[in-house]
């Protein structure tokens, strides 16, 4: 191999450093940033829809970015792609662009498979309600996204096993969805379920955990994600609500009572999705979601849980705790009988 003498290297390297500050110029967001995208502050017009394969080289993708108005330079693309050391990164999928978007944006937003700059994030603990009103702040009707979650054309095992009629609460897995401008709301409910079926164990989703069903699982885990404030209590609540449910004590957990009273729209109107401090009326209320009056399960998840919840109920914790109470911090204080839960009580009181 010949060696670039001195001088030709300085040269060389002049290039190339020009050529960076050229491209990073022609492009308003920072290198630095790279780890993060912004949102685009793209011109307006109709926006145009990518495809991109697997296997599709940065030449091929900048010409199709070029072609379709998208970008102004298939070069400029292709430079930035190696300059960045995204060669092979790249994610496949059908991008939302409009046109005239920086070629750096294009970059960044293929490398982390953003395929829309609108999206919403689904929150752990969310009851379909919110999930629908999030969304349809981006376009998507809500009633559409409420009636589709209610159907059972979606083609999964663990939905086709749900009652007739019984919605997909529980199972809208909670992350980052990206929203196109042709998607709807059956689109995104189809996303979410295949977050679902990626994301938790293959054999949990065929047979829960043994004593319990998936819907049963994911019923309990959804009460978890409402109860637990601290990540490392949720295998324990776990154990509680599984011994519970054994010996046949009611759970006594607030969110499904919060739940039932929100099915009367005044409730919502007056205090939200979920009722903060609950009277004795609620507590009484007379729906199979109130874990005071029964001693069961609810009929179904109150929420959408997020996977931890779900784990902890395949994996509680072993105690021989039978009662918690909150703590002003959020923490909870356990314990194995009803003497030292009075105690506990007491103790949050300040009495």
């Amino acid at each position: 191999m010949k060696l670039l003498p001195p001088v030709a290297t300085l040269i060389s390297v002049a290039i190339v450093a020009a050529a960076a500050v050229w491209l990073v110029s022609e492009s308003p967001n920072d290198l630095d940033d790279v780890g993060r995208y912004a949102a685009v502050t793209a011109p307006s017009g109709e926006s145009v829809l990518v495809s991109v394969e697997g296997g599709d080289s940065p030449q091929e993708i900048g010409e199709r970015l070029e072609e379709m108005g998208v970008i102004e330079s298939t070069t400029q693309f292709r430079v930035l792609v190696s300059f960045l050391g995204y060669d092979g990164m790249l994610q496949s999928g059908e991008y939302e662009f409009q046109p005239g978007t920086p070629a750096l944006d294009a970059v960044y937003r293929m490398r982390q498979g953003v395929v829309s700059t609108r999206s919403v994030t689904v929150i752990e603990g969310w009851r379909l309600e919110e999930v629908a009103d999030a969304f349809a702040a981006e376009g998507i009707d809500r009633e559409e996204f409420l009636t589709a979650a209610r159907a059972r054309e979606h083609d999964f095992d663990f939905v086709q096993r749900l009652k007739l009629g019984q919605s997909v609460e529980g199972y809208l897995h909670p992350a980052v969805y990206s929203v196109r401008r042709n998607d709807t709301a059956v689109d995104i409910i189809q996303r979410m379920l295949q977050a679902f079926a990626d994301n938790v164990p293959e054999d949990v989703l065929e047979q829960g955990n043994g004593g319990l069903s998936l819907h049963e699982v994911v019923t309990l885990a959804s009460i978890i994600e409402r109860e637990a404030q601290v990540p490392s209590e949720r295998p324990i609540m776990a154990q509680v609500f599984l011994s519970r449910l054994e010996q046949g004590i009611p759970l006594e957990a607030d969110p499904t009572v919060q739940y039932a009273v929100s099915k009367d729209p005044r409730s919502v109107d007056a205090y939200g999705y979920w009722k903060k401090e609950l009277t004795r009326a609620d507590l009484q209320n007379d729906s199979p979601y109130n874990t005071y009056q029964n001693d069961s399960l609810p009929p179904g998840p109150i929420c959408n849980p997020g996977l931890d919840s779900i784990l902890a109920v395949i994996d509680p914790t072993q105690t021989n705790y039978l009662y918690f109470v909150a703590k002003a911090d959020g923490s909870h204080l356990f314990a194995e009988t009803f003497a030292e839960h009075l105690e506990n009580i007491a103790e949050v009181e300040g009495r």
